[in-house]
């Protein structure tokens, strides 16, 4: 029986309020029309024991924030399981080895979460460059057009934007990039040539993207070898007047080094993301008048967690289609993934 036949059961792994928050009323209108929905009458918890009621029987199943891990005993549970798919980002704290052995095909929505992610770097380097949040704050005190301030305000024309990994988040803000005039350098061990053209962008060393860049946008994962990436030489190597931004994770970059070089006056920094998390509250970045602080909000708005639950059952589709997964994750693309 091929999956155009069959009619696929498929089971949600999620708990009550996440699903509410993950699939939109359409979304699941859709869904139904496509497989058939087992229980909705879900927990406000995720167990193991939870999830291996739910799954029973199922082919394909769909899981979010907060849903536990699928160990053996859950999965025995579904013998025929054929799709897991994630509305939400990593897998790696979902699956183990069984998956791969049962020839299970993961899908997750991680590329969903990049675009939001990609838009807020956006969002944060235009303010930034622009000092949106010194004008606001002279403002408020009285002033006017403060002229220290005017000559530091740059636009996106003509500056060189280095963007470190070309993850799914990069590759988005590559995207969102060539709406500019600006050369996009990439560092990415990862990124072939081939691809770099396609990408239209340069590739270039860690330490060569440091020197030339006036913009530096972190989209790296967080990984053993990325701890700490952009160290104190890399920090040192960075223009002055140049602008860092990391919206990925705050390990990527060493805090105490940056702190070192913000308190120059020579570079300003945005981060969304720091480590750890939350900020303590003596954190000599909270006082710190050349460093923009926001609560790592650049992926998560509810909007953004219906847009995941839409690329998941968009998913599901493909599947059900025959057709190329958009984000499958297969065992060795799973190495590369935070």
């Amino acid at each position: 029986m091929t999956t155009r036949q069959k009619r696929f059961k498929l089971a949600v792994l999620m708990n009550r309020e996440m699903f509410r928050k993950t699939v939109s009323p359409e979304d699941l209108a859709v869904l139904k029309k496509i497989v058939k929905v087992g229980s909705l009458n879900l927990p406000v918890r995720i167990t193991e024991k939870k999830a291996a009621g739910l799954i029973r029987g199922a082919d394909i199943c769909l899981t979010g924030w907060g849903s536990c891990f699928l160990s053996e005993t859950i999965l025995k549970r579904a013998p025929g399981l054929r799709l897991i798919t994630h509305a939400g980002g990593t897998v790696k704290s979902l699956i183990n080895d069984e998956v791969w052995r049962r020839n299970i095909v993961i899908s997750s929505a991680a590329p969903a979460i990049a675009v939001g992610v990609a838009e807020t770097a956006l969002g944060l380097m235009i303010s930034t460059l622009k000092r949106f949040y010194w004008f606001r704050e002279d403002l408020k005190k009285g002033g006017w057009k403060d002229p220290e301030e005017i000559g530091r305000v740059k636009e996106l024309y003509a500056l060189t934007i280095g963007v470190v990994g070309a993850s799914n988040v990069g590759r988005n803000f590559i995207r969102l990039l060539h709406n500019f005039t600006v050369k996009i350098i990439v560092y990415d061990p990862y990124l072939s040539s081939p691809e770099a053209k396609r990408l239209k962008v340069e590739k270039a060393g860690l330490a060569a993207l440091m020197k030339k860049s006036d913009v530096v946008s972190i989209h790296a994962p967080a990984l053993p070898e990325t701890r700490h990436m952009i160290n104190a030489e890399y920090l040192k190597m960075m223009k002055k007047g140049a602008l860092l931004i990391n919206t990925a994770r705050g390990a990527i970059v060493d805090e105490q080094a940056l702190i070192k070089e913000l308190k120059k006056g020579r570079i300003t920094a945005c981060l969304d993301v720091t480590d750890p998390e939350p900020l303590l509250k003596n954190n000599p970045l909270r006082r710190l008048s050349n460093v923009i602080l926001t609560p790592h909000i650049a992926g998560s708005v509810a909007n953004n967690t219906l847009r995941q639950g839409n690329f998941a059952i968009d998913e599901i589709e493909r599947f059900l289609k025959g057709k190329r997964l958009k984000n499958r994750i297969t065992r060795d693309k799973l190495k590369e993934l935070a």
